[in-house]
């Protein structure tokens, strides 16, 4: 099995989220995409819903897709979520896993990796599917800063898509519609259970 993680805060999920991860999943072929939402971000941002809402989230919004799946292996782990302790307990989950786990990740988290949480440690464990903008100069950039380390990589070209976890809850609290801009079930459980109102 190939198996592919997309961690994030989704903070909410929406459907940028949604199509790069399907976007993903067809172009490279793979079996299996594991949504992570994070328990306890590193970076904490402003306005953030509780983990537990987050990944019933998550859960809905992947729910018509069988080749995604949603994980709360980062609510098992104590202390803050950081990326390496997480890989290195999917490889226990998971010992099937056929080579390395693929890692999505963005342009600007990639450019940021020295940053984290013991890098060196989490690009032996890991591949990385680089998500570059289509017609930016972000592919050559990620080319040039990978050359620090010997890291595995896939860069794949995504169109661009204008939506951030960000814009939604700021429509949320404008009591604007975040209509299209997540999922119908989504958007339900934010109006459900008041999130981001304040």
């Amino acid at each position: 099995m190939k198996l592919t993680v997309f961690a994030g805060t989704f903070n909410p999920v929406h459907i940028a989220h949604l199509l790069l991860a399907e976007i993903v999943r067809t172009s490279l072929e793979l079996d299996k995409i594991l949504f992570i939402p994070s328990h306890i971000p590193p970076h904490r941002e402003n306005k953030i819903a509780e983990a537990i809402h987050r990944l019933k989230m998550v859960k809905l919004a992947i729910s018509d897709n069988p080749g995604f799946e949603a994980s709360d292996i980062e609510f098992n782990l104590k202390g803050k979520s950081y990326t390496v302790n997480t890989i290195r307990h999917l490889y226990r989950q998971y010992p099937g896993i056929e080579g390395k786990i693929n890692f999505i990740i963005g342009t600007d988290a990639f450019l940021n990796i020295k940053t984290w949480y013991k890098p060196d440690k989490l690009v032996e464990l890991v591949n990385f599917i680089i998500l570059a903008r289509q017609g930016s100069p972000d592919a050559q950039e990620i080319i040039d800063s990978i050359k620090f380390w010997d890291i595995d990589y896939t860069i794949l070209e995504t169109p661009i898509i204008e939506v951030s976890s960000s814009y939604v809850r700021d429509r949320v609290k404008d009591n604007r519609s975040i209509k299209y801009l997540v999922n119908e079930p989504v958007r339900e459980y934010i109006q459900k259970n008041q999130l981001y109102k304040l």
